[in-house]
């Protein structure tokens, strides 16, 4: 038997959900059956899970950065990969200023900015790791 047989036959008699979902028992689950409660993920699904998203993160920056994103110094990149994984595309994309600056290669008004908003409120110690990061890139 082959993996791809048994996979489509469980996606017939289970579904395939993208998005968690509660099953008929109650339980929260999601994908193919996956118990949350019960199974939830291992390390490597987790790890899984994040290295896609951090490709995301990295492929809206260099859009954000019209190309030049890899043209930041390495901990800027890292600033901004983590900013972008926190916030969102949207939510980042509000950080106007900030990202005027990084693409002057301001580091210190970046750093500013940064903290000037909600988000250096809500992240506490994230933030001020982050801003200390971009402060080093100055």
């Amino acid at each position: 038997m082959t993996p791809s047989v048994i996979r489509t036959q469980l996606i017939s008699h289970e579904g395939l959900r993208l998005k968690p979902y509660r099953c008929t028992s109650g339980k929260l689950t999601i994908g193919v059956g996956r118990n949350l409660e019960a199974r939830g993920l291992s390390e490597e699904e987790a790890l899984l899970l994040l290295d896609n998203d951090i490709a995301i993160c990295v492929n809206d920056l260099q859009e954000i950065f019209a190309g030049s994103f890899w043209r930041s110094p390495e901990i800027v990149q890292r600033v901004l990969i983590d900013m972008r994984f926190n916030l969102g595309s949207s939510g980042f994309r509000g950080f106007k200023k900030m990202i005027k600056a990084v693409k002057a290669h301001d580091f210190n008004t970046a750093a500013v900015e940064m903290q000037d908003s909600n988000w250096f409120v809500q992240v506490k110690d994230r933030g001020i790791t982050l801003v200390e990061m971009m402060l080093k890139a100055a």
